[in-house]
């Protein structure tokens, strides 16, 4: 059974992807999460609070909610780097083009977040890129001529810049043009072409 604390946060979770962290009341939070206002403020003292909690979460669970879906059963670790945009294309099309990163998301809605809440931003796109980093890694002489915490970022610049174009013209076709790109670049580095 899922505790009282557990339904809020997750309710935050899909509220602030869904509407945004400003846009999402407590009387939102609370309303579809079933709860009252005591049990929010006991363990959430304040609506930063369970920001906080959330990006906690996001960090906490990028193996299994993101990483471990998107790698099963691909051994390739160029592949699974491929795999898991591929799993952000998922999100995409099943959400006619209104999926949008929630780290990338609340980043850039904040525009001056508090230090805690851009520390968890910051902690969040690291975890994001170290996991692809260690995948580069992972692929060894294949990628030689790569920097391997450079191309983690650039392709987590590719995939944020790609979804926000995908969501604003509520098409698929940048985002598959954006990766088709960096499948280019992938194969041209394997190549020693870069």
């Amino acid at each position: 059974m899922t505790s009282t604390r557990d339904r809020i946060l997750f309710t935050a979770m899909r509220l602030f992807a869904e509407k945004g962290y400003q846009s999402t009341s407590v009387a939102d939070i609370l309303g579809a999460a079933d709860a009252n206002a005591g049990s929010l403020y006991h363990a959430f003292p304040t609506k930063q609070d369970v920001l906080i909690a959330v990006l906690e979460a996001y960090r906490d669970g990028i193996g299994p909610m993101l990483l471990e879906p998107a790698w099963g059963g691909i051994d390739d670790p160029v592949e699974q780097i491929f795999a898991l945009l591929a799993a952000y294309r998922r999100a995409l099309v099943e959400t006619d083009c209104q999926y949008g990163c929630p780290i990338g998301s609340l980043a850039l809605e904040l525009h001056e977040p508090d230090p805690p809440v851009r520390a968890l931003l910051a902690v969040n796109f690291d975890g994001w890129t170290a996991a692809v980093r260690d995948r580069v890694e992972a692929v060894g002489e294949r990628l030689a001529a790569a920097d391997p915490a450079q191309l983690a970022t650039f392709v987590l610049t590719v995939m944020e810049g790609a979804v926000m174009q995908a969501r604003t013209h509520r098409s698929i076709a940048p985002y598959d043009s954006c990766v088709a790109s960096l499948r280019d670049y992938f194969q041209r580095l394997e190549e020693g072409k870069s």
